[in-house]
């Protein structure tokens, strides 16, 4: 599982000109699924990011996380960060989970993270989808299961 997490003042998620999904303070999450992904890296994850402390307490030091400053969360599927772009120009995408099971991942991982109380607002799993941000900082953080 790879999360590419952003800090954001507030972003949107659009499908077919319409805000599927909007937030303010809080996090972007780019999400991405291998076939071996279960259980055990969703729990990762939801702990990592829930603990992140990367706002600013009342000296400016990036000590406080999520739910203390009552933030939320905009998850987008985004399989394309298992691009694999050794060889050609083309990128080859087999090394993402197949849709059925990223699907179900997508899914459980935004109740998942819903269940502590933080807003999350989702795109749609396979659409085509247009995200904007107010990148914060910018402040970017890279998971990937593969490395824990």
């Amino acid at each position: 599982m790879r999360v590419v997490l952003q800090r954001v003042k507030e972003a949107q998620v659009t499908i077919d000109s319409q805000v599927h999904g909007a937030i303010k303070q809080g996090f972007v999450l780019l999400v991405g699924f291998q076939a071996a992904d279960g259980q055990a890296e969703l729990d990762y994850l939801t702990h990592k990011i829930l603990n992140l402390r990367v706002f600013s307490d009342d000296n400016g030091k990036m000590n406080l996380n999520l739910q203390q400053v009552t933030g939320e969360i905009l998850s987008i599927s985004q399989f394309t960060l298992y691009a694999d772009t050794r060889h050609g120009n083309r990128p080859s995408f087999t090394d993402a989970g197949a849709p059925e099971l990223a699907t179900e991942l997508y899914d459980r991982f935004n109740r998942q993270l819903a269940a502590t109380g933080i807003k999350v607002a989702t795109g749609e799993f396979g659409a085509d989808m247009q995200v904007a941000l107010v990148n914060d900082g910018p402040v970017t953080i890279c998971y990937d299961t593969d490395q824990k």
